[in-house]
This record gives C-alpha cells, structure tokens and sequence, in this order.
C-alpha cells in the first residue's frame, strides 16, 4: 500500500513538472452523507459528517487538470440508536474535465486509510480493513475569486470487512473550498 501511495505522489510531481500550466494550492470543507452496503450492511441507516483537507489543481491544458486531494473523512453508519464512527485519511486523484466557464466534472481513483473505528465507545477498527478503495464522481464550480463548491459521489469499490462479510463505503460529499 506504501508503494501505491508512493507511486500516486511521484506521478503528481512528474505531471506537474510536465506540460502544466499552472498549479495551484486549496483547501476545503463540507458535510458528508455517508452510508454502508453489501450484503451484510442491512437494518444500517446512514450518518451525517464531515470532511477537510487539502488539494491541489494541475492545469494540463485548458480543458484538462488532475486534481489530488488530501482530506480527513468521518463516515460510517447508524443503527437502531448507535453510532458507527469511521475515520479515514483520504487521497483521491480526480481527472477534471472543465465543461464551461467554471464548471467542470471531476473523476478519479481514491484509496482511503482507516485511522479509527468506533461503536459507541468501543473501538471496533479491527472488524475492519485498513484501506478502502473507492471510485469518485463530481462536479465542481470555480469562481475567478478562487472560491469553489463541489459535490461529490463515492462509490465503494473494495470490501471493508475483515474476514467474513460483504460491507462497502459510499459517501455523498458537499463541498466549500479556496483556491490561494
């Protein structure tokens, strides 16, 4: 998993000394709607939280940027009156594709690292895998000021559970952010 990241990292650098045009530096933050499925993810409601983080925007050409992004995520799920608390350190790498003025659709690959768990007081982040692999679908909007909004679908791709069971991440994202 060290070498996919590093590699991830590399191949930012690499695009951004090649062809870009212009690279620029944000940060954001905004709501999640997060939820849990699979086949063992039934009687789960979903959880309203929070992201914040870091990215960056590559420009390649006029209509072509990759985006990584850097973002503490609280996700999980509810049942019946408890809590299921996830926190993850998420790094999605988003092809965006500017459409018109400002507004562009965002695609990409995001590995998510696990750092905490947690049922109501107790710490179940053994139940689960230390990394989550998801599959990202937005749109964006970008103000010439540098302020921008996005809202983000994340579509679980990998199995969460640890062992035995069918259980997968996917969170709504609404997003504020600042380019500097």
């Amino acid at each position: 998993m060290k070498k996919l990241l590093l590699s991830a990292v590399i191949a930012i650098f690499a695009m951004s000394n090649v062809n870009a045009q212009e690279v620029k530096f944000g940060a954001k933050a905004g709501v999640n709607f997060a939820s849990l499925s699979g086949d063992d993810a039934d009687g789960l409601d979903g959880r309203t939280s929070f992201h914040v983080g870091a990215l960056a925007e590559i420009g390649i050409s006029e209509k072509f940027a990759v985006q990584p992004e850097l973002l503490y995520s609280s996700q999980g799920a509810s049942f019946e009156d408890n809590n299921l608390k996830m926190d993850y350190i998420n790094l999605p790498i988003l092809a965006k594709f500017l459409v018109a003025e400002g507004f562009s659709i965002e695609v990409g690959p995001q590995v998510g690292f696990l750092i905490s768990a947690d049922a109501e007081g107790e710490d179940v982040k053994d139940a689960f895998k230390s990394t989550d692999f998801s599959g990202a679908l937005g749109l964006g909007y970008k103000l010439e000021s540098g302020l921008n909004f996005a809202a983000r679908y994340n579509l679980g791709l990998g199995n969460i559970a640890d062992g035995d069971g069918d259980i997968k991440n996917n969170v709504i994202q609404l997003s504020v952010g600042y380019f500097f």
